[in-house]
């Protein structure tokens, strides 16, 4: 299709086209999640008929793998032992440090995450970010959380696969299709997950290096459709783009454009073959989506376990 040989070029002007920079005001630093008004989050709570919930999130990677150069470090600090412990209390402790941003981990990206032409998201300037942090865009901006409909795109599913293919891309007519078949609509204020089945192949197969073997995702031009759903965020079994891109000059038309021109947070990495097994059971696609981003002060990005609650 026409669609599928936009240029680079073609892309660059979605950063006028589909831009939401002053919606929201010239201050604002939560974008697309302006979406997400007191009435949808009540009438999302509206779809908990059962009270169970499901997690969205893999472990966090503490094992070196192909996909994951950078480990989370998890060192124990004392572990109850008569005399270790530097309290009056037998007690365990331990320590995290993290790389939340890549392909191991499941994390909310912060809107100070991507540039486009020295700027991010509602024309802060790069500048704004130093070796202290940022102080625009940052991940707690949104301390208060997301509490929104969540809705499930299986592509797979729709595919009669279990997984797609490294490099396979998903279409917009992918999307439409997916909605179809799954008697769902994507509406304004979703939280939008996209399966690719990239972690049931992984555990079938192995891991693999993503950014050399390729990644399925979104091709770029699914951003209209993005854009015209108005949705809140976007989560992903992977990064959302389609790795390679097939773009020279843009390795993540998604992440570009979504997140600078957009304000839509991203949340890469998830889990979503629990989830899509739920919806699949209750045939319904739709669900309370619930996420706790830590309140990192000037941070890029945050871990996170998101939940869905049928």
């Amino acid at each position: 299709m026409a669609e599928r040989q936009m240029t680079e070029a073609q892309i660059k002007e979605f950063f006028t086209t589909l831009s939401n920079w002053g919606k929201w005001g010239p201050k604002d630093q939560l974008g697309a999640l302006n979406y997400i008004t007191p009435a949808k989050r009540a009438r999302a709570a509206g779809l908990v008929r059962e009270g169970k919930t499901v997690s969205l999130s893999l472990p966090l990677a503490t094992a070196p793998a192909p996909d994951n150069p950078t480990p989370v470090t998890h060192l124990m600090m004392y572990t109850g032992k008569p005399d270790e412990t530097p309290f009056a209390l037998a007690a365990s402790g331990d320590y995290f440090a993290i790389a939340p941003h890549g392909l191991a981990n499941t994390h909310l990206d912060a809107l100070c995450h991507v540039f486009h032409e020295g700027k991010m998201y509602n024309g802060y300037p790069v500048t704004d970010v130093t070796v202290q942090g940022a102080k625009s865009g940052a991940i707690d901006a949104i301390k208060e959380g997301m509490v929104a409909r969540g809705s499930l795109l299986d592509i797979p599913r729709v595919r009669g696969k279990n997984w797609l293919e490294p490099k396979e891309a998903v279409f917009p007519e992918d999307l439409d299709a997916a909605e179809k078949a799954q008697g769902l609509q994507v509406e304004e204020g979703d939280v939008l997950f996209i399966r690719t089945g990239r972690h049931a192949r992984a555990r079938a197969l192995g891991p693999w290096d993503s950014f050399q073997e390729g990644l399925a995702g979104l091709h770029a031009s699914c951003l209209p459709w993005l854009y015209e759903r108005r949705i809140a965020a976007m989560g992903s079994d992977g990064a959302s783009d389609m790795f390679p891109s097939g773009y020279e000059g843009m390795m993540a038309p998604i992440h570009l454009v979504t997140i600078v021109a957009m304000g839509v947070h991203l949340i890469d990495n998830c889990d979503l073959e629990e989830v899509s097994q739920a919806c699949a059971e209750r045939s319904r696609w739709a669900f309370l989506l619930m996420i706790a981003p830590l309140v990192l002060q000037r941070g890029t990005a945050s871990p996170v376990n998101p939940l869905a609650v049928f």
